[in-house]
């Protein structure tokens, strides 16, 4: 096994291209319909077309005068103001700009016929009646023209797009109060480890409360999967084996723990069981080295994530997240860092990738960031007081204060 461990231990980025590549294969199933609201967060299984033009009528941008612009070809200007056009004015009470005229229009009401651009009150004088314009204008300016933005049926939002504020607007200016969304994949999360005890009961001297369950479980949901929680496996190969059945019956299986090179590490013993295929046993990563990832005879692709809470987060976020967003139906998105200013320098051994907990600060553009002390993979609370991670490449073994360094955010 060790042989075969090693042959398959690859850099980030390789093992991150395989992750991408079984993630194009794998295809949402169920479908519902929700209410809009609901579906937030959901991913979407249909189209969304403009049941109308957007805009319905030409726009204007700005509070001013709606005018005809071949009226300003000589400034000075005055013109006679002839009516008011709100937002939401009736059709029968817009009055149409003739030679020589204006109106007085608010932001997002409809420019009046005759008018082919909208003057920005800060650049005008009224005077009782009429309105002194000492500014050029050019046609178009200020105004939206119907159907600028989608002409009816149109598509408006695609399948596989996950619903954030903005699509939800978009469907609700549609006028569809519910759309059919994609099923949330079943996601199995197991521990494993003699060492570990549910949170409700006391540990003993030498045991910890499982944690990595809770910790994965809620990443499932924020990916957009229906996590399904698995009793603590023991370091005994027969309830591990009985325990990794069940989780193949979910859509993906996640376990955590055991995946070392220890005497009671099991997990990879115990999969070989099922006939599967590794695809690889671990990644030049720092947290997270020991990860595993495979698929059994029935098409189900399984991760083993190391124990250590740190590494289990990171590697979810790097590994797991991509199979999950394809199951729930969104469509594959590469990895793309951010970048800050790093605050004190970096020492650091080259050789792995690193992601190390980090405090993301400053305020609008000048954003800064610097490691957060921590003891290692095992230490949650370190990670609890990061935001993110500063990724530090492998051939690094020194970063220096006021870098730009990349950041990964959690």
């Amino acid at each position: 096994m060790a042989s075969t461990q090693s042959s398959l231990v690859l850099s980030f980025e390789a093992a991150r291209k395989i992750i991408e590549d079984h993630s194009q294969g794998l295809h949402a199933t169920g479908k519902e319909l929700l209410d809009l609201l609901a579906a937030y967060g959901r991913v979407l299984a249909e189209p969304v077309a403009a049941d109308r033009d957007f805009p319905p009528f030409d726009r204007a941008t700005r509070d001013g005068y709606a005018v005809r612009s071949s009226d300003l070809s000589e400034l000075p200007a005055s013109l006679r103001i002839i009516g008011e056009i709100r937002a939401g004015v009736k059709p029968e009470e817009l009055v149409e700009v003739q030679v020589g005229t204006a109106a007085a229009i608010m932001t997002g009401a409809p420019v009046p016929s005759g008018a082919d651009a909208v003057l920005m009150l800060e650049h005008t004088e009224r005077h009782g009646d009429s309105v002194l314009i000492t500014k050029p204008i050019t046609a178009g300016e200020n105004v939206v023209p119907a159907g600028a933005e989608a002409r009816r049926g149109q598509r408006l939002l695609s399948p596989n797009t996950k619903l954030d504020p903005a699509s939800l607007a978009l469907a609700a200016a549609a006028g569809r109060s519910r759309v059919l969304v994609y099923g949330k994949p079943r996601i199995a999360v197991l521990a494993t480890g003699d060492e570990l005890v549910d949170v409700d009961v006391p540990p003993g001297s030498n045991q910890i409360r499982n944690s990595n369950t809770y910790s994965l479980a809620a990443q499932v949901r924020a990916a957009g999967g229906d996590p399904v929680m698995l009793p603590i496996a023991p370091d005994e190969p027969k309830r591990l084996r009985q325990l990794i059945e069940e989780g193949f019956e979910s859509q993906l299986l996640l376990i955590s723990g055991g995946v070392s090179m220890g005497k009671y590490d099991l997990v990879e013993q115990v999969l070989a069981e099922f006939n599967t295929k590794f695809f690889f046993t671990g990644a030049l990563i720092q947290p997270g080295r020991p990860i595993v990832f495979g698929r059994n005879l029935a098409n189900k692709y399984f991760f083993g994530l190391p124990g250590n809470p740190v590494s289990t987060m990171v590697t979810f976020q790097l590994f797991v997240e991509p199979m999950i967003y394809a199951l729930a139906g969104r469509v594959a998105q590469k990895l793309i860092f951010s970048r800050a200013q790093l605050g004190k320098e970096i020492k650091v051994k080259p050789g792995l990738k690193r992601f190390l907990p980090a405090m993301l600060s400053g305020e609008f553009e000048n954003a800064r960031v610097e490691l957060v002390p921590w003891q290692g993979s095992g230490d949650m609370a370190a990670t609890a007081r990061a935001n993110c991670f500063i990724v530090v490449a492998a051939e690094k073994e020194r970063v220096a204060a006021g870098e730009w360094v990349p950041i990964m955010l959690r």
